[in-house]
């Protein structure tokens, strides 16, 4: 199962454990069983820590659980944990086995002040960028508090479950046997949902706060490079964003950043994170803005946030980014998440042997209809456009495809479901007029994205297309005001771009600084 360099690298993790770990294995005679267990025997032999038996019990086969002798611990892997979830395997031996979460104190006491009965389930596919979080954040609280159980299920190899269930995006979270959430969630965000009063300690906290010289709406890319330019000055520097990351948690494969070969979007943010962290940023995550205030003559600037908190700034550079581009027609937001997808590479495994459509003809749908191909029985792409967009080698890859059909000058028109879940789509031809039906039971849509300035409109200057309007500079038509990344109309959307935007705009907001007075 483990390659040399990856036990090696395993067995050096396992050197930090300091308390025994006792992994109890529930297994059938299925090939699935046997690679589990060879799996769990080459763990065991990599520390004197770890035990091994099989007792055969679990529902679920073959699943395992983590436990600490003499500690009421709950937390078991309904699948293999390779792929993306092999870190989360890792993580979850060291904690079990003693090792410290980086997790702050806060949220530590958080998690073991819970009270209740609090019975996770979390359904993820081995190439889902967006399932650790969730997972590894799951999994630590049920190391830490005992009222906390979480299975964690391969949603590919317990397809009977995902069908029961109509499990059709993941992660898809289960708590207490109803739907919990569906999506990334951080630590953070679970603990604000299931402990109420969270989120107005926060914004009690948030409101406490004196004015930033430099306030950076967002955390992605843009966000993070303005706010390291920014404390780089030495200047009063605070980020506050809905998810760390940004629209970078979303993307796979990064192959276009220079100076990395190619890494994965949730690696990139963790290392913008961190890079953000060695200075002295105020980091305010789980923020969703919704409300600017501009100062006028010189007053500060004020942003009011969803949660009832509300930050001052002398300077504000806003870099909410963008996101999926909706179809906006009939069906698309009733079977969301239960057929309906934005993310081939997270919900593309549910759809194993099944028909789907891939709404896009630029190089992410072709990208995303090349990549499904693999996995599902039949693929349709459909672009409005009489020709593809994409690039001619991804073209060529498509066309090569026995299993893929391309049809162009259609507009979907409405996404047909039986009143649980996608049964097919509706599409005009727009040559012929003609309406056409296709029966299948999924769509993933990948036509581009929109920028989140919804909570701009009537304050700052927008494009048609819903841009904020920058100068050179990165500044709006509000003095004081500034915006990087995405959300800007600056052309072309890419990783790269944004970092060098969301620098920029930093820069001319400590220009704007130095050549003004503000008061306190």
């Amino acid at each position: 199962m483990l390659d040399a360099n990856l036990k090696a690298q395993l067995k050096s993790y396992l050197e930090r454990v300091t308390q025994p770990i006792e992994i109890v294995a529930s297994l059938d005679d299925g090939a699935k069983s046997r690679e589990m267990l060879d799996l769990l025997r080459e763990i065991a032999s990599l520390s004197n820590h770890i035990t091994l038996h099989d007792d055969g019990t679990d529902v679920r086969k073959p699943s395992f659980s983590l436990n600490r002798p003499g500690a009421d611990i709950s937390l078991r892997f309904a699948g293999i944990p390779m792929g993306h979830e092999f870190t989360s395997l890792v993580l979850a031996l060291l904690q079990v086995g003693g090792h410290p979460s980086r997790a702050s104190v806060e949220v530590i006491e958080q998690i073991t002040s819970l009270k209740g009965e609090f019975n996770f389930e979390t359904y993820f596919s081995l190439s889902c960028q967006n399932c650790p979080d969730v997972v590894q954040a799951l999994n630590l609280m049920a190391v830490l508090n005992p009222n906390v159980r979480h299975v964690a299920i391969d949603g590919a190899l317990f397809q009977q479950e995902v069908t029961d269930r109509q499990v059709m995006a993941v992660p898809s979270v289960y708590l207490n046997g109803r739907n919990f959430g569906q999506g990334r969630m951080g630590l953070e965000e679970i603990l604000g949902k299931i402990d109420s009063s969270a989120a107005e300690r926060q914004a009690e906290k948030l409101n406490g706060k004196e004015a930033f010289d430099v306030l950076v709406v967002g955390g992605g890319p843009a966000g993070s490079a303005a706010a390291i330019y920014a404390a780089r000055k030495g200047i009063r520097t605070g980020v506050a964003a809905e998810r760390f990351g940004g629209q970078v948690l979303d993307t796979m494969a990064i192959e276009n950043f220079i100076s990395v070969r190619e890494t994965e979007g949730p690696k990139l943010a963790v290392a913008l994170e961190e890079h953000v962290k060695q200075y002295d940023v105020d980091i305010m995550n789980l923020q969703r803005a919704d409300k600017l205030i501009p100062g006028k003559d010189g007053a500060l600037h004020e942003v009011h946030f969803s949660s009832g908190a509300s930050l001052k700034a002398k300077t504000v550079i806003l870099a909410t980014g963008a996101r999926w581009r909706e179809m906006n027609v009939p069906g698309e937001k009733e079977y969301r998440n239960r057929g309906v997808a934005y993310c081939p590479h997270c919900d593309g495994p549910l759809f194993k042997g099944k028909r789907v459509a891939v709404i896009g003809g630029g190089n992410s749908g072709v990208e995303a209809a090349i990549d499904l191909a693999g996995i599902v029985a039949h693929v349709t792409l459909l672009e409005f456009d009489g020709q593809l967009r994409a690039d001619a080698v991804l073209q060529r890859k498509l066309h090569s495809l026995a299993n893929v059909t391309v049809i162009t000058s259609a507009q979907t028109t409405e996404v047909v479901g039986d009143g649980q879940k996608v049964s097919g789509l509706r599409y005009r031809d727009r040559h012929s007029e003609e309406v056409r039906d296709i029966e299948l039971q999924g769509i993933f849509v990948q036509i581009g994205l929109l920028p989140n300035t919804d909570w701009l409109k009537g304050t700052i200057e927008l494009s048609p297309r819903g841009e904020i309007v920058v100068d050179s500079r990165g500044e709006t038509n509000l003095p004081g005001i500034f915006a990087a990344g995405d959300v800007t109309t600056v052309p072309y959307k890419q990783i790269v771009i944004a970092v060098g935007e969301g620098a920029k705009a930093s820069l001319a907001a400590f220009d704007h600084l130095i050549r003004t007075s503000a008061p306190v």
